[in-house]
């Protein structure tokens, strides 16, 4: 029995099988008519005792068929000089059914029955449907009982192996879910320090250069306003460097069309393919947040659902608005269906169409059922197109 197999259960049931096969052994023993029955019972009980105590049979097909096939020599020895050895049979059809193949396990059990019922009649007794039946009866009650059981530990092992990966992707998502909510996290400040802290301060930059203007050349008040409009803008640039460190990782190694690209690299799931459109111009962290976040969620739903061979992503600079487009000709589905569903990660439609209106754009899906999926994304340029 392999050490892996080895349950409580087996433990017992193994246990049973020994003193099986020792007390049939001492049965035969007892019975034989010779000394020579006596030794052979003796003997085979000795190559039964010195394989259940080798590493090598539990471990080796080919050890334990050697095993079998020594053990079953003197088995049918001892079978040769008493009837009463044909009863050891029954332990004999569990360990060849345990150790062999099924290909080989099974003819050879059929062997030691045909060798009981061979051995029970060439001893001169009397015929009668048990000789047969017993000797039958116990192989098929072997060969039901083992291989029902293996099928069972088969079961249980893909169940086990299935639970080990429920658990383990519990673990992943709970890990995504923390990595997701920091980002997210990351990402609401950038935007509240950009669109709250630092448009304050610019606009109290701008104040303090028209207070500055309008005051009469020498005024005492002008160093006063001049060092405030410093510290303003000093602050400023201090806002903008902590918005630029609360970029997502995928922004920090380089501009949005190329963190776009990098998406589109081989990989799990469709060939992607990125370009840009129109003359491109610097965009607001917020603004490239919110496209790569959608890029990314378009793309994961491709992947995840799908099924397609291509997909396209397009980034396009136009005079007063930037586009996103994320085609595939996977299978596509109805939009009305999903709208108001967010997959586990959050990305869902629900969730790229809100990124995309807080940011005063709009989100668009067009797609049916064989016809592949188009979501585009479109977002009005601020004045200037400054961060």
């Amino acid at each position: 029995m392999h050490p892996r197999s080895l349950t409580p259960v087996l433990r017992v049931l193994r246990v049973c099988l020994h003193l099986l096969t020792g007390g049939l052994l001492v049965l035969a023993a007892v019975r034989a008519p010779s000394a020579a029955g006596t030794a052979l019972a003796v003997l085979t009980g000795a190559v039964y005792a010195a394989g259940a105590r080798l590493p090598s049979v539990r471990e080796s097909q080919r050890a334990a068929a050697c095993w079998l096939a020594v053990l079953g020599a003197s088995w049918l020895a001892l079978l040769w000089t008493t009837p009463e050895a044909l009863w050891v049979a029954f332990p004999l059809y569990f360990l060849q059914l345990h150790l062999l193949p099924v290909r080989w396990a099974l003819p050879v059990v059929a062997l030691t029955a045909g060798a009981a019922i061979g051995s029970y009649v060439g001893h001169g007794a009397a015929l009668n449907p048990g000789v047969f039946i017993g000797p039958l009866l116990g192989g098929a009650v072997a060969v039901a009982t083992v291989l029902g059981y293996q099928a069972l530990y088969r079961e249980s092992e893909r169940r086990r192996r299935l639970i080990e990966e429920l658990i383990a992707t519990r673990t992943e998502l709970a890990a995504a879910e923390r990595h997701a909510g920091t980002l997210a996290e990351r990402e609401r400040l950038a935007r509240e320090i950009h669109d709250t802290l630092a448009q304050g301060l610019s606009s109290i930059q701008l104040l303090l250069r028209a207070a500055e203007r309008a005051l009469p050349e020498g005024s005492p008040a002008a160093g006063h306003i001049d060092r405030a409009r410093q510290a303003a803008q000093d602050n400023l640039a201090e806002a903008r460097r902590f918005v630029r460190a609360l970029t997502p990782p995928d922004l920090e190694r380089g501009s949005l069309a190329a963190a776009l690209e990098r998406l589109c690299e081989p990989g799990a799931g469709p060939r992607a393919r990125f370009s840009v459109s129109g003359t491109p111009v610097e965009l607001p962290t917020p603004y490239e947040v919110a496209l790569l976040r959608i890029a990314q969620s378009a793309l994961g739903n491709t992947v995840r659902h799908a099924a397609a061979e291509r997909a396209e992503i397009t980034l396009s600079f136009m005079e007063d608005a930037v586009a996103l487009d994320v085609v595939d000709d996977g299978r596509g589905f109805e939009p009305e269906g999903v709208r108001g569903s967010v997959d586990g990660g959050g990305f869902g439609l629900p969730a790229m169409r809100s990124r995309a209106e807080s940011l005063g754009g709009t989100l668009t899906v067009e797609s049916a059922p064989g016809q592949g999926t188009a979501v585009a994304v479109t977002l009005p340029l601020p004045a200037g197109g400054a961060r």
